[in-house]
């Protein structure tokens, strides 16, 4: 089962993939109600169906790892700075684990991190517009992951600090207004 709980906001530039877990468990149930869901997938028959059943005609795969950056530690560390930088998309975040592991934290309405522990067969789906960040667990710092887009993928990354609204947030925000 895939472990969810608060962050314990006690992360620095050195620590940031260290569990940071505050005791404080979050239920699947809570996550859905600001748009996060989560889904165990253990065949890709069930992950075909999933992304038919959205409406997903693309995906690619992607590799994160030092080797991906040709051993070159300071690309792999920018790379990962720019992955924690709180920022939202435009489009629904789908992420599927094939092998590895890695953190997704989401903004809960009360402006708290949620971290969000994914391993092998675990599928998660952030809406467009959600605060987020993402960044591979201190014990393997490796993730191979399926990426689903309903079409082109769109990579922009809307950072928080820069202050930009779209109509993706503004819409998500309404949605979990309370």
């Amino acid at each position: 089962m895939v472990e969810v709980y608060y962050h314990d906001n006690k992360d620095t530039v050195d620590n940031f993939t260290e569990p940071h877990d505050s005791g404080r468990p979050v239920s699947l149930e809570d996550l859905s109600k600001i748009g996060v869901f989560y889904k165990h997938i253990t065949t890709k028959e069930e992950l075909d169906a999933l992304a038919n059943e959205r409406h997903y005609k693309n995906r690619d795969e992607v590799n994160l790892n030092l080797a991906a950056f040709n051993n070159d530690m300071n690309a792999y560390n920018a790379k990962m700075q720019q992955f924690y930088k709180e920022h939202y998309h435009e489009d629904e975040e789908i992420r599927y684990i094939v092998e590895g592991e890695g953190y997704f934290d989401v903004r809960n309405t009360g402006d708290e991190w949620i971290r969000a522990k994914l391993v092998p067969n675990d599928l998660l789906i952030l809406p467009a517009g959600i605060y987020h960040r993402f960044t591979l667990t201190d014990a393997l710092k490796s993730v191979r992951a399926v990426r689903l887009f309903k079409d082109q993928p769109k990579w922009e990354a809307i950072n928080r600090d820069s202050g930009r609204e779209s109509e993706a947030r503004l819409s998500y925000a309404k949605t979990v207004a309370v």
